[in-house]
C-alpha cells in the first residue's frame, strides 16, 4: 500500500512553529500560575480556573476534536482570565466558558485551513477516558468518535452553539455572549445544527454491554482470521477510515462495504500477526481496541455501532494524535 507523505522541510517547519508556540504559552501559563501563590486576587482566579479546568477542556475538545489544541486553548483562556477584574464577573463559570469558546472558535478556523492540506482522512484525536465518562451517557455520546466526526460537518459557530446548548445545556443568552450573536440568531443556529446532527448521528442507542460484546466478537474474528465472523458483525455498508497524517501508512480514502473492509483488516493484520497484539480500552467514552506493534502503541481503533452491527471503523495511526492515550483524561459537563 502506498501512502503520500508531506515534504520533510515544509512539515518540519510547521511542527517546529507549532511546538515553539505551544512551549511559549505553556511557560507563560506556568509563570502566571506560580504568581498565584503570592496572595491577592490572582489566587481566586487560579482557584476558579482549576475548579473548572476539566469542563473547559471538554468544551474546547468537543469544538476542536484535538486534545493538543484544546490544551493550547486552555493556556490562552488562563492568560485572559488572569487579567480579569473578578469583582465585575457575576458568573465565573459562564465567563470562563465564554473565553474558552471564543478562543476555540479562533483556533477552529485555523484548523479548518490546516485540514485542507492534511494527508488522507482527518480523524479526531482519541482520548483514553476515565470510567465516569462512560457512565454519563450523554457526555459519552457527545465525545464518541462517531459524534465528533458528525460535529466536523458543522460550521464553526454552529458547532459551538450545538456543543454549548446540547451538551452543556447553557442558556441562549449565555451562548449569545460566547459566540457574539443575538439570542434570536443563536436559537436559529441551534435549530439548524440539531437538524443537521440528527440526520447524521448513529441510529438508535447502543448500551455499553452491547458495545463490548460486539467489539469482543470483532476482536475474536480478527485474531482468528475468521472472515465469516467479521462479516457477521460488520454492517453491509460499513466504512473504514484511517488517519496516518502522512507519517504512518494508512488508507488515504475510505474503504466501504463489509467484504472489502473484512478482507482489508485480515490481510493487513495477517502480514504482521507475529508482532501485533490487540487490547481493549475505553476511548472517548466507548469500548475500543488498542493495536500494539512489538509492544509499542501503533493504532487506536474506535468503532461506531448501529443496531447491533459495526457501521464505522476509525483507525488513528498518526503518532502526533496518540499522546493522550498514555494516561486517562477526565472530561466534565
Amino acid at each position: 500500500m502506498r501512502v503520500t507523505r508531506c515534504e520533510p522541510n515544509e512539515r518540519e517547519k510547521l511542527v517546529t512553529s507549532e511546538k515553539n508556540g505551544r512551549e511559549q504559552r505553556d511557560a507563560t501559563g506556568r509563570r502566571a500560575a506560580a504568581g498565584a501563590g503570592a496572595g491577592g486576587p490572582v489566587d481566586a482566579a487560579t482557584e476558579d480556573f482549576v475548579d473548572h479546568r476539566n469542563l473547559l477542556f471538554t468544551v474546547a475538545y468537543e469544538m476542536l476534536g484535538s486534545a493538543a489544541d484544546a490544551e493550547d486553548v486552555l493556556q490562552e483562556t488562563w492568560l485572559k482570565w488572569a487579567g480579569v477584574d473578578l469583582a465585575t464577573v457575576r458568573d465565573r463559570r459562564a465567563y470562563l466558558v465564554r473565553i474558552t469558546t471564543r478562543q476555540a472558535l479562533n483556533r477552529l478556523r485555523t484548523l479548518g485551513r490546516r485540514k485542507e492540506t492534511y494527508v488522507g482522512s482527518w480523524l479526531p484525536e482519541p482520548l483514553l477516558t476515565t470510567p465516569d465518562v462512560a457512565e454519563d451517557v450523554e457526555l459519552a455520546d457527545s465525545v464518541s468518535m462517531a459524534m465528533m466526526l458528525v460535529l466536523e460537518t458543522l460550521a464553526p459557530v454552529e458547532r459551538a452553539v450545538f456543543v454549548l446548548r446540547e451538551v452543556f445545556d447553557l442558556g441562549y443568552g449565555e451562548i449569545a455572549e460566547a459566540v457574539e450573536k443575538s439570542p434570536a440568531a443563536v436559537r436559529q443556529i441551534a435549530h439548524r445544527a440539531r437538524t443537521h446532527v440528527a440526520a447524521r448521528r448513529p441510529r438508535g442507542e447502543v448500551s455499553a454491554t452491547e458495545s463490548r460484546e460486539a467489539l469482543a466478537a470483532f476482536r475474536r474474528a480478527v485474531e482468528t482470521g475468521d472472515l465469516q465472523g467479521l462479516l457477521d458483525i460488520l454492517s453491509p455498508d460499513v466504512v473504514l477510515l484511517g488517519d496516518g497524517g502522512g507519517i504512518k501508512q494508512a488508507v488515504l480514502r475510505p474503504v466501504t462495504g463489509a467484504g472489502k473492509v473484512a478482507r482489508f483488516m485480515l490481510g493487513g493484520l495477517a502480514r504482521q500477526a507475529a508482532a501485533l497484539s490487540l487490547g481493549a480500552a475505553q476511548v472517548n467514552g466507548y469500548p475500543a481496541l488498542i493495536v500494539r506493534l512489538d509492544g509499542e502503541l501503533d493504532t487506536v481503533l474506535a468503532v461506531r455501532f448501529d443496531e447491533g452491527r459495526i457501521t464505522g471503523l476509525y483507525a488513528v495511526r498518526n503518532p502526533e494524535k496518540l499522546s493522550h492515550m498514555h494516561r486517562e483524561t477526565a472530561l466534565r459537563r
